[in-house]
């Protein structure tokens, strides 16, 4: 229904933001990293989800794509609901979300206020379910998202390849947002923050 909202920040408070967009003011749950980038006054634009109940509507918005993507992810796993999804992404940002997939950290996640251990597992299996598919699918059509890192070696670029599969990029996107970036010389996380950074242009 809504793509993004683009406004003047009228409010601001733990996990929400509102946007003034016209002289109507939307009130968006979202995480703590979208409200470090907003000011009050300051024109911003997030990027939105509706989330429809039978009891009530909710607007989630978030200051970049990577953001949003990640927040979908997290609620198509059973037992992740988007209240806890935006506790994971204001404890961990999405590099670090995918790496803790890939690397099966289930304690990164529960750094997030009300996320235990068996929900910090289910969302690494579940996600790699979700990986492990897209490497079906791709097998045939070329296009798998993850399915370039399975077949090469350990290493730090197929990590990250694995990484940004699991944001849901493609093999094609990865391949282009990898080319050129210091493998030898950056952290795992710096070489997927890079590489998000391209794509995001």
């Amino acid at each position: 229904m809504f793509y993004y909202l683009e406004g003047k920040v009228a409010h601001v408070e733990p996990y929400l933001a509102v946007i003034d967009c016209g002289g109507v003011g939307y009130a968006c749950a979202t995480t703590n990293y979208t409200l470090s980038q907003l000011k009050k006054g300051a024109p911003a634009k997030l990027y939105t989800y509706l989330n429809v109940r039978e009891d009530a509507m909710e607007l989630f918005g978030f200051i970049d794509q990577n953001e949003l993507r990640s927040f979908k992810l997290l609620i198509s796993v059973s037992g992740v609901g988007p209240r806890a999804a935006l506790a994971i992404l204001s404890a961990i940002t999405p590099q670090q979300l995918a790496l803790a997939v890939v690397t099966d950290d289930a304690k990164a996640l529960t750094a997030a206020p009300g996320i235990g251990k068996k929900i910090a597992q289910r969302v690494i299996l579940e996600l790699k379910d979700k990986l492990a598919g897209e490497d079906a699918m791709g097998a045939s059509s070329g296009k798998g998202g993850a399915a370039i890192a399975a077949a090469v070696p350990h290493s730090k670029r197929s990590e990250a390849q694995a990484a940004l599969a699991v944001l849901g990029y493609g093999s094609a996107e990865i391949a282009a947002a990898l080319k050129g970036i210091d493998m030898d010389a950056l952290s795992l996380e710096d070489v997927i923050r890079q590489a998000l950074k391209k794509m995001m242009k």
